[in-house]
């Protein structure tokens, strides 16, 4: 089968587009023949924690297809299903953080960015109706991070403010659809002024020049929640943003993990501050009954094929797009 796959070189270098074995599912297994998958940053990172002397990886943690063949003893699951990857592996209900062993498809083990997948029963679930196959095939990681940080950490409810610094990328556009679903007004920032754009268009109330003065742009008006994960570059600005006894939220640190802050305007403040990652089966089933509900959309930013990597690679490490791309696999 045919399969993006990172060997050897860090980094894109080390990526090619080659065949592959199909794997046969075992015991509590199935084979989900992939009709599209979706790119993450995960995927860039994981080209160069993906070691030389390593066998060969097919990367990608996001995907959507159709069972084509069931293990034994897996009764939850039938031939012919139409499912989305669930790419945490070993998290299958809430809790604090994610149980000791917990892993997430594409790393260490093979991934979605191949025409099929074998993965244990308990990751596949129903695809919604409404959406595409490229729809389907680029939701469920950003989607679910998006979800617990916003539900399960940020306590997002109808009224409040939430503040998203870097709108653009797959996470940051479901944060903002989903805290509208929700009820809530939105601002966010950017460095580009076409994301801005976009941005309003899917709902934004105020959309911020990344290096503007937040404070001066929101007239001095606090926020109940902001979702950080641009990092250093934005933090102490987005701490400055919240009301006091507002909650901020933490999942990225794209410009840099290390931070000063104020202990004393910290507490003074009475803040809340929430570590949050990817998230368990219970909250991705939860996710996407909330999309359901509000018949939501991923944003597709770009859809390529398997063959074209390179071109969608460089897209994402440029931060060009807006959503998520996607892969469509035939």
């Amino acid at each position: 089968m045919k399969a993006i796959v990172h060997e050897g070189a860090a980094g894109l270098d080390g990526v090619s587009c080659r065949d592959m074995p199909e794997a046969v599912p075992k015991q509590g297994e199935i084979r989900v023949r992939l009709k599209a998958a979706g790119l993450n940053h995960r995927d860039l990172f994981v080209l160069h924690r993906h070691k030389e002397a390593e066998p060969p990886l097919i990367i990608g943690s996001d995907g959507a297809g159709i069972v084509d063949a069931v293990g034994e003893g897996v009764t939850s699951v039938t031939k012919g299903d139409k499912v989305i990857i669930n790419p945490g592996i070993g998290w299958p209900e809430n809790s604090e953080a994610p149980p000791a062993g917990f892993e997430i498809v594409g790393l260490p083990f093979h991934g979605t960015f191949a025409e099929s997948i074998v993965i244990s029963a308990e990751n596949a679930v129903p695809k919604p109706a409404h959406l595409s196959w490229e729809e389907a095939g680029v939701l469920s990681l950003a989607a679910l991070t998006a979800y617990r940080a916003l539900f399960t950490k940020g306590n997002i409810k109808a009224g409040m403010t939430v503040l998203i610094p870097g709108i653009g990328g797959g996470v940051a556009t479901f944060l903002l659809q989903f805290a509208k679903a929700a009820g809530a007004a939105v601002y966010v920032t950017s460095r580009s002024e076409q994301k801005r754009r976009e941005a309003l268009k899917l709902g934004a109330d105020k959309a911020l020049d990344s290096a503007a003065d937040w404070a001066e742009a929101l007239g001095g008006e606090k926020v109940d929640l902001v979702i950080e994960s641009v990092g250093a570059a934005t933090f102490n600005q987005s701490l400055e943003q919240l009301k006091k006894g507002g909650t901020i939220v933490t999942f990225g640190s794209s410009t840099g993990d290390e931070v000063t802050i104020n202990l004393r305007n910290f507490f003074y403040g009475q803040f809340h501050m929430h570590g949050s990652t990817l998230g368990s089966g219970e909250e991705l089933k939860d996710a996407l009954q909330f999309i359901e509900k509000h018949e939501l959309r991923p944003v597709v930013d770009q859809t390529y094929k398997l063959n074209q990597f390179k071109e969608a690679f460089t897209r994402i490490e440029n931060a060009e797009q807006i959503g998520k791309i996607a892969f469509a696999i035939e």
